[in-house]
């Protein structure tokens, strides 16, 4: 079972340009400094680590893991529009009010987030919950709860309008606005994004980090963190999922709980045999109207526990895996 303690700085890997991904890659332009913040993360016990850390060999993560995995848990029921938003019904012309869809949306905030709460709960994990800000002005007690719990409270956008159609005053603003929402609501400011369906504008790097964000996860390039020059400044990458994503996976009928159980097992099984060479890392994504459903729960509650039977698997927050990636590159950790 993990337990939860701060994070340490650990020895790295011999640097291979074509392994080694936490120090080099794109420049792009910005300001300001990287903001200071602390956080736990859930991990296996030292005493489970791989056999290679208590060996003394290199080691890829903190305490030696072998494999980390993380979880995301979008929020995002109550910021959707009124009218002509997606789900599951036969597109409605958006002159009509679509009650039933709104309803399945409801689903997330009053079943699907405490049913998921319960979860990691019970599995003794921490996830990343990113928020869209009106969601959380709409549901601002279910915020607090996550935070409260010991998730990690990451930015979503202010609203579901997509950043990449933004101009770069009016995205900046729209940043300013969710940092003050998630911080009013939750008592913590976010210091990771996800863009609207994963498409920033060519300004939205540069804008979180002259706001003082530590990381994306908008890249599906790899399977392990990355850190990128953003404006000469350090900025970390914790890759996101569209094959282990809730929203992709049930989108067809023919996908059930068992099929996402039996390929969440499969990705599991190779990232953790390379991860006994090279730093790998599992991501997850679930959705609070869609992963929250009780088949769902399940499935995943399943998933983890065969996890967590392999030793030196550790979940943890994306906000500590960036600290951990800046601090690996060679930035001090905040």
């Amino acid at each position: 079972m993990s337990t939860n303690h701060p994070l340490r700085p650990t020895a790295r890997a011999p640097r291979n340009p074509r392994r080694d991904f936490l120090g080099s890659a794109a420049v792009l332009t910005a300001a300001l400094p990287l903001a200071a913040a602390t956080a736990g993360a859930a991990t296996t016990p030292p005493s489970q680590a791989h056999p290679q850390a208590r060996a003394g060999r290199t080691r890829f993560w903190p305490d030696g893991a072998q494999l980390v995995i993380s979880i995301s848990m979008q929020f995002e029921a109550g910021a959707q529009p009124e009218r002509g938003a997606s789900g599951p019904f036969p597109p409605l012309d958006p002159k009509y009010p679509d009650y039933p869809l709104q309803s399945w949306y409801t689903y997330g905030v009053r079943e699907g987030i405490p049913r998921l709460l319960d979860l990691w709960d019970r599995t003794g994990i921490k996830v990343t919950s990113h928020m869209v800000g009106q969601a959380v002005e709409r549901h601002p007690e279910l915020a607090r709860e996550i935070v409260a719990r010991g998730h990690e409270a990451s930015g979503h956008g202010q609203t579901w309008e997509p950043q990449y159609s933004m101009s770069a005053e009016v995205e900046r603003a729209s940043y300013v606005q969710s940092i003050d929402t998630i911080q009013r609501a939750t008592g913590t400011r976010p210091l990771g994004f996800n863009a609207f369906w994963m498409r920033g504008s060519p300004n939205t790097l540069p804008i979180l980090q002259s706001l003082g964000f530590l990381y994306h996860i908008d890249d599906l390039s790899r399977d392990e963190p990355s850190v990128l020059q953003v404006g000469g400044k350090p900025f970390a990458v914790v890759p996101y999922t569209v094959r282990n994503n809730d929203i992709v996976r049930f989108d067809s009928p023919s996908t059930t709980a068992e099929d996402l159980l039996g390929e969440l097992k499969a990705e599991f099984d190779v990232l953790y045999a390379e991860g006994a060479h090279r730093r790998r890392m599992m991501s997850i994504s679930t959705h609070d109207r869609i992963s929250g459903s009780p088949a769902r729960v399940r499935a995943l509650d399943a998933f983890i526990r065969y996890a967590q039977g392999h030793a030196g698997v550790t979940f943890m927050r994306k906000d500590d895996i960036a600290r951990f990636a800046l601090g690996a590159s060679g930035v001090p950790a905040a």
